[in-house]
């Protein structure tokens, strides 16, 4: 855009994790935040001035763990259906997920793997624009041991070559390696954890392959032994994290691995599951454990990124990572340090700290406007007031043909 404007808000949260600060002045030229200041009564009469009394401003969001051609359904024989779309299909599916990301301020997502690097090729040639409708990071495909967990997220390394070696030679276009090392949290045996899927050695090797190619690692690890060796292994994030236990967070303080842990997975099963069911009991234990290790995190200093594993049971896109963020202050984060979590320290994961997160002077000025005041959010940001994407009023659906 090529005007200026000013937005005087009531409230604005920038994504430092400080403290909220009242009556700011957000003055945009070019796309960019030009400067912020404490606002004054007369800054209302000036021309171009926003009126946002009664709001509050706060970063773009972002999602660091999705799986974007899956849906938080029930619906059984949609959810099988999903699994084994073709490309045609599950674009469909991925302009709906990407719109109810986009209409609650969601501008960047962090896509875990499906089975045939859909959402890879949906980034490819949908996620076009300078700059894009949606920032979309993909993994293209996991990478998973012969027989394990992980089937529908990716596929076992090349026939004849190792981990690393398949790593290195077939990351080409992807945005960060995602690998699995341990399978599902059980839903009917409390704690029960599984081994890991490659040692220790491969893991490394994996992680300098994909290192060499300037990509970070993100790991699914559930339980002690696979996150301890994912973190030796010097991978960027741990994904899920269940049951891995005090020690291994403070490994993670130690290597500063980011932490994404998905705790709303478990929120969504106990919602769904049948009443009285021995399932809908552990998995609202599984989140209990999930939120204390959460608070062990906070305490220690752990970098967490928000993250809802949307397509998931009961985990919609969109709307379930305001749902993590009040799992994230269950656990004793402040609201402040929750926007945090969902917004400059996912840019920082994401490797998009130069394009979103903050409200900083010079940042682009990419933000999300929530009715009321903080005793408002962060339900308020299920149906946000605006969003502002380089300065321009988003609007759905976009009017320039990219969707």
């Amino acid at each position: 855009m090529d005007e200026t404007l000013s937005l005087f808000t009531s409230l604005m949260i920038d994504g430092s994790g400080n403290a909220a600060q009242k009556h700011m002045l957000i003055r945009v030229s070019h796309g960019r935040i030009l400067s912020i200041r404490k606002a004054a009564v007369d800054d209302l009469r000036s021309p171009g001035c926003v009126d946002l009394r009664g709001c509050t401003v706060v970063p773009a969001l972002i999602d660091a763990h999705v799986h974007l051609c899956m849906s938080g359904t029930s619906d059984r024989e949609m959810r099988e259906q999903q699994l084994k779309m073709d490309y045609d299909g599950a674009e469909r599916v991925m302009l709906s997920h990407a719109r109810e990301q986009l209409v609650r301020g969601v501008m960047a997502v962090r896509d875990g793997g499906d089975y045939a690097a859909h959402a890879l090729r949906f980034k490819q040639q949908r996620c076009s624009g300078n700059p894009p409708p949606l920032r979309v990071m993909s993994a293209g495909k996991a990478w998973r041991a012969p027989g394990r967990y992980g089937k529908l997220i990716g596929r076992p390394p090349v026939e004849g070559l190792t981990l690393a070696e398949s790593v290195a030679r077939h990351s080409v276009g992807l945005d960060h390696v995602k690998l699995v090392n341990s399978g599902l949290n059980s839903l009917t045996h409390y704690g029960k954890q599984t081994p890991p899927q490659f040692s220790v050695g491969d893991l490394r090797a994996a992680v300098e392959a994909a290192r060499l190619l300037g990509l970070k690692t993100m790991v699914h690890a559930n339980g002690v032994l696979p996150v301890q060796w994912a973190v030796e292994a010097g991978c960027h994030s741990i994904e899920h994290g269940f049951f891995m236990g005090r020690e291994n967070l403070e490994r993670m303080v130690e290597a500063q691995t980011f932490w994404v842990p998905t705790a709303i997975t478990m929120q969504g099963y106990s919602e769904k599951l049948e009443q009285g069911t021995v399932e809908k009991d552990v998995a609202r234990k599984n989140l209990e454990e999930q939120v204390r290790q959460m608070a062990w995190a906070r305490q220690l200093g752990v970098p967490l990124a928000v993250g809802t594993d949307s397509g998931s049971l009961g985990v919609h896109h969109g709307a379930s990572l305001v749902e993590e963020l009040k799992l994230f202050m269950e656990a004793g984060y402040t609201l402040e340090q929750s926007i945090h979590c969902a917004t400059a320290a996912g840019a920082l994961l994401l490797g998009l700290e130069n394009q979103l997160g903050r409200l900083v002077p010079g940042a682009p000025a990419t933000f999300v406007v929530a009715e009321g005041d903080r005793s408002s959010l962060p339900d308020a940001l299920t149906t946000p007031e605006s969003v502002y994407m380089a300065g321009s009023l988003w609007k759905d659906p976009p009017q320039d043909g990219t969707w």
